[in-house]
């Protein structure tokens, strides 16, 4: 069987070692492969499974893609706690260690760059979401809540979007708050898209979904700031992730950490679309 190299992320060399039996994508092992001063980490993959066809395929398997991005963000959250890593696109895969190594030397400056900019800083999620409206009670006659025109029950519509339309204004000028006093505390911030909660499956309509690079010393005082803000708002709630690599702050929109959390709601991004082939680095 024919098998490919699997890229996790690039990082400085480090002397502590890895968690014992560490395992990546595909159950593979994951080691390390050292060029020019840097460090990637990688494993195995099969071919059949990493070939240009069938990512192709397997960006339409939620599941697929969901146990992929968990088995990724398992070795790069691994590479946190001994080093600073530079997370790489989901799926970076490559024919071989040469191929890797030619990579390596062609982006050699920009890991350089990347990784003293991201040294001894982490990532934390932060969501907003509005909170489904309650249903009413199940005692509440049928007949009562029926309208006795049609003058009433256009009223009826109309009040009820003029009161929605207030709860999402409501719930966007908490977040633009929220999001301010974060990114007083942070040394950068990604705003990504929405996540779209009938896809994802978490309650609610998502009104901020923002990252945040913090130096890991502060981390408490952002996490303390985020926990104070969570029942300021009735109706909206909070919720924090992390600390993660810096993901979203890495160049390379890896696509991992949203597919861990919402099953690759969010979008995946393969190697395909960094410029170093489809799918297999070349």
């Amino acid at each position: 069987m024919t098998r490919l190299r699997y890229v996790y992320a690039v990082c400085r060399p480090f002397r502590t070692p890895l968690q014992a039996q560490l395992t990546g994508v595909a159950g593979a092992p994951a080691a390390l492969l050292h060029h020019h001063g840097l460090v990637a980490v990688v494993s195995t993959v099969p071919e059949a499974d990493f070939c240009e066809e069938a990512l192709k395929a397997h960006l339409e398997d939620l599941d697929w893609l969901a146990a992929t991005a968990r088995a990724h963000q398992g070795v790069v959250d691994a590479l946190t706690t001994v080093t600073t890593p530079l997370p790489l696109r989901l799926a970076t895969v490559f024919r071989d260690d040469s191929a890797l190594r030619s990579m390596i030397e062609a982006r050699e400056d920009d890991f350089r760059r990347l990784l003293d900019r991201l040294d001894g800083r982490v990532e934390w999620g932060v969501k907003v979401y509005l909170e489904p409206e309650p249903e009413p009670a199940e005692a509440e006659p049928v007949a009562a809540a029926r309208p006795a025109s049609g003058r009433d029950y256009l009223r009826s519509r109309r009040e009820r979007s003029h009161a929605q339309e207030e709860r999402w204004q409501r719930a966007e000028r908490f977040a633009h708050s929220l999001h301010g006093r974060l990114a007083e505390r942070a040394e950068d911030v990604r705003l990504h898209r929405p996540q779209n909660s009938a896809i994802s499956g978490t309650p609610g309509q998502n009104v901020l979904n923002a990252a945040y690079l913090v130096p890991r010393a502060h981390s408490e005082e952002f996490v303390e700031l985020v926990d104070r803000t969570k029942d300021e708002a009735p109706g909206i709630r909070v919720e924090l992730t992390g600390p993660w690599a810096a993901y979203s702050f890495s160049g390379e929109v890896s696509g991992a950490q949203d597919g861990a959390e919402a099953g690759a709601e969010s979008g995946v991004h393969t190697g395909a679309e960094s410029g170093e082939g489809p799918g297999v680095g070349r």
